[in-house]
């Protein structure tokens, strides 16, 4: 049996979103579904306790990161990620393509992998996908992603093609590289920017080699809204409708509503974590940020709406003013309120989509957050 399959439960018959579980060995999860990240094998500020709290049920850490610290060798001499951080629900990592590539200036790319220098002390590393596969099996996640490249946005065609057909030989190499099939689930990722042709070209490819999931990457990386939808729009239908699809990098109350609306089942951001140690926080109502003078004597809670543990006990006041003091109490207490704010909201999308009313869900959702308002502010 595979270490990762997808249960079909329901489609709404008034948006096309789907309902599924995805069975892990860690456990399973109901989709659509919003993962936090925990690059270092922490989502930051936050317990496993606090996230079991709040409902996560799978996160995600950073191949690349833990390559660097503390190193695979002792995440595996540890018994992998789930007994190193004590978290024994699923674990996804991603290849570390993302953050190698961001590095664009301190990079060279080659048929055999891509040669880079540490971002900590300047050292020259080489990561390829037999390299990725290794230190993904000595991590040893429940979920793995294949090494691709990361193109930037925008890419000239010529360009873009060259990039997709390397991501898909190097996908082939990690397939035959991946040691642990029986308990951890390689997904491909499906490359190819704003260009239709090369999107299909790179689904069809991958879609060939008989991953147990996919994911699609290189969206979120600055592209407009009507793009990144028009792109799923046109792509996610050409991935298996029996097995999970994972958009990367998406987190904004909008863009989960809408990928969802397109088939997607798992989403992930470093978003909702990163904006909370600003003070700034998702509401019912839309972006409020905390650290603004006129929450001084404001004492009531985030969000009037939301019943996380943070809305119940402490009031905008006083999180203000551990923010403003660089408390680090402060920062958990957002952190805390921002990952539950999404998980809750795609509980709700779940919901909307047993109920057939997931068109009517979003319009809802816009309206009270704010998104249907001219210069609307998002994240």
């Amino acid at each position: 049996m595979a270490a990762i399959t997808y249960e079909h439960i329901k489609t709404c018959k008034q948006s096309g979103a789907r309902l599924g579980v995805v069975h892990t060995p860690h456990g399973s999860f109901e989709t659509p579904i919003f993962m936090p990240v925990g690059t270092l094998a922490t989502v930051k500020t936050m317990s496993p306790e606090d996230l079991k709290e709040m409902g996560a049920k799978i996160i995600l850490s950073n191949t690349y990161h833990l390559w660097l610290r503390p190193g695979h060798e002792i995440v595996k001499e540890a018994g992998g990620l789930h007994t190193f951080m004590n978290w024994d629900r699923p674990i996804l990592t991603d290849s570390g393509g993302f953050q190698v590539f961001s590095l664009s200036d301190m990079r060279k790319i080659t048929e055999e992998g891509v040669e880079f220098k540490n971002h900590l002390n300047g050292s020259k590393m080489f990561l390829s996908p037999e390299k990725a596969m290794e230190i993904q099996n000595d991590l040893g996640p429940d979920i793995m992603m294949a090494f691709d490249e990361c193109p930037p946005y925008p890419a000239e065609f010529d360009y873009m093609k060259a990039s997709v057909e390397r991501t898909s030989r190097w996908a082939e190499r990690c397939l035959k590289a991946h040691g642990r099939p029986e308990d951890q689930g390689l997904f491909g990722i499906v490359q190819g920017g704003e260009y239709e042709e090369l999107r299909k070209k790179s689904a069809q490819d991958l879609v060939s080699l008989d991953f147990p999931g996919y994911a699609i990457g290189g969206l979120s990386v600055g592209e407009p809204k009507d793009v990144m939808n028009r792109v799923l729009e046109h792509t996610t239908p050409l991935l298996p409708a029996n097995k999970p699809r994972y958009l990367m990098g998406v987190g904004s109350p909008d863009s989960l509503i809408d990928g969802a609306i397109r088939g997607i089942d798992m989403f992930d951001c470093v978003l909702p974590t990163r904006i909370a140690r600003n003070g700034t926080l998702m509401t019912s109502s839309g972006r409020l940020v905390v650290r603004n003078a006129k929450f001084t004597r404001d004492f009531g809670p985030l969000d009037e709406k939301c019943d996380c543990h943070v809305c119940k006990n402490y009031s905008r006041a006083y999180i203000r003013h551990l923010v403003k003091c660089d408390e680090t109490f402060g920062l958990r207490l957002t952190t805390y309120h921002n990952l539950y704010f999404l998980l809750k909201l795609m509980e709700n999308v779940r919901e909307a989509i047993r109920n057939d009313r997931l068109l009517d869900y979003r319009e809802e959702f816009f309206e009270e957050y704010g998104f249907n308002k001219p210069n609307a502010k998002n994240f």
